[in-house]
């Protein structure tokens, strides 16, 4: 992967007022969202203990950032996502079903590749609220999905009325697909792929049921066995027509149940996590039931303002090729 910048792009804002309009963003999306799905918004840690299990593995591969703490006597991580610690933090908060939490996540993935849409640095409003058994379901989630859509629109709305200049225009109405039904529609197509056809078709996207074997033998993409129950579960993208691309904003889900954690740790070879101490709980059906995700800040300033690369949203480092290829066409990285 390696960034690139589109012949004739130019920003539809100057620096002045791309900052400005993050601003907006940041104030107009958290705001909606809240009163959207009942969320409270709290405070959440950089780092978490790397014995207890809270941090987030994403696709299993990647490698948190850690550093030795004297003062605790214990060994850091700095966290990948806040999945598992939300879920944990609504049970010490004793939230009851139908109410949740956000918070700004901030995290460094070291391992990350670096492009127009990836950063060693990620943003995210995380959110995860309590549901009942009955809410268990792809309807609540889809349901859930397409308030998320709503809030993200009702955002573009506002900026559009402050920067008349800015001409993104987003499909309100989302379009749900499995990753099974990706693969039988195109089944010698990479994932990346069918997801690109699927999303430019129908611009406003909801992939379900990530992390399981499809039929082929391999899995769509690669999902933790530890928060999402892989049927329940999926990635929200837009089309970018800046980049040309499928542009994915929130990885979400209903959590995983006392149930599909034992399945779907043995599935993933992970025995070894059933004795930490979240696991621990989680199997001993202590833990509520929950429902949560991810929203990329970045991405969505990146979406919303028309941005051909995510350094013009964020301050991050940069590779001297990246550096290079913005600078030549004029392209400013923060």
């Amino acid at each position: 992967m390696q960034s690139f910048i589109p012949e004739h792009y130019q920003s539809k804002l100057n620096l002045y007022e791309t900052q400005s309009a993050i601003g907006l963003v940041k104030w107009d999306f958290p705001a909606s969202l809240e009163r959207a799905l009942r969320l409270k918004r709290v405070s959440a840690p950089l780092f978490v203990d790397a014995r207890s299990g809270l941090n987030d593995d994403l696709n299993g591969v990647e490698r948190p950032v850690r550093f030795w703490a004297p003062a605790t006597g214990m060994e850091a991580q700095v966290v990948h996502s806040l999945a598992k610690w939300k879920r944990m933090a609504l049970y010490r908060y004793d939230f009851y079903p139908g109410k949740g939490l956000y918070t700004d996540m901030n995290a460094i993935r070291q391992d990350e590749e670096l492009d127009n849409a990836h950063s060693l640095y990620v943003d995210q409003w995380d959110w995860e609220k309590v549901i009942t058994p009955e809410e268990r379901n792809m309807e609540y989630l889809k349901e859930t999905v397409q308030a998320i859509v709503t809030c993200i629109c009702h955002t573009l709305d506002s900026i559009r009325v402050r920067f008349r200049q800015v001409d993104t225009e987003l499909k309100r109405e989302v379009t749900f697909v499995s990753s099974q039904e990706l693969e039988d529609r195109w089944p010698d197509l990479a994932p990346s792929e069918r997801e690109y056809r699927f999303v430019k078709e129908h611009k406003t996207v909801f992939i379900t049921e990530i992390g399981d074997k499809l039929r082929s033998g391999k899995p769509h993409d690669g999902r933790a066995p530890d928060y999402d129950d892989w049927h329940l579960n999926g990635d929200l993208l837009f089309y970018h027509p800046v980049l040309d691309m499928a542009l994915e904003i929130s990885s979400m889900g209903i959590r995983v149940d006392p149930e599909a954690l034992d399945r779907q740790l043995t599935l993933a070879h992970c025995d070894d996590r059933r004795e930490l101490p979240f696991h621990r709980m989680l199997l001993e059906g202590k833990l509520p039931l929950t429902m949560g995700g991810g929203i990329g800040q970045s991405r969505l300033c990146m979406l919303l303002l028309g941005k051909a690369h995510i350094g013009e949203v964020q301050s991050s480092l940069w590779d001297p090729v990246t550096e290079e290829v913005c600078r030549k066409a004029g392209v400013v990285l923060l």
